[in-house]
């Protein structure tokens, strides 16, 4: 049984902070790059973060300087700080594997976590 869990969206007024998380239902998602998709309105999801099981991490450039992906192992969790959000940066947040965890021939998502930045 594998499922995605995202948790920690809600409204966030545009300078304040918010921290997303997620939990992955098999632990040995530890062992693989993780990654944070965002889905804005009217848009397709895109890849906005990701982090390897070493730690290293990319930010794309939407998000970068403002945003932090982070993991901790011992608990399987991954989470998104979100400081400074930008109307933007509206959109439902989801987390999988990077690449994505495919499930036959189709990729699995679990169902995200909405956050609204607004004033």
């Amino acid at each position: 049984q594998v499922q995605l869990v995202e948790s920690g969206g809600g409204f966030v007024q545009p300078g304040g902070s918010l921290t997303l998380s997620c939990a992955a239902s098999e632990n040995n998602f530890q062992s693989h790059t993780m990654g944070w998709y965002r889905q804005a309105p009217g848009k397709a999801r895109e890849l906005v973060a990701r982090i390897t099981s070493g730690g290293l991490k990319w930010y794309g450039d939407s998000v970068k300087g403002r945003f932090t992906i982070f993991r901790d192992d011992a608990k399987n969790p991954v989470y998104f700080r979100m400081n400074s959000p930008k109307r933007e940066d509206t959109g439902v947040y989801s987390c999988n594997k990077n690449p994505e965890l495919m499930i036959g021939s189709r990729a699995y998502w679990g169902q995200g976590t909405q956050v609204t930045v607004s004033s």
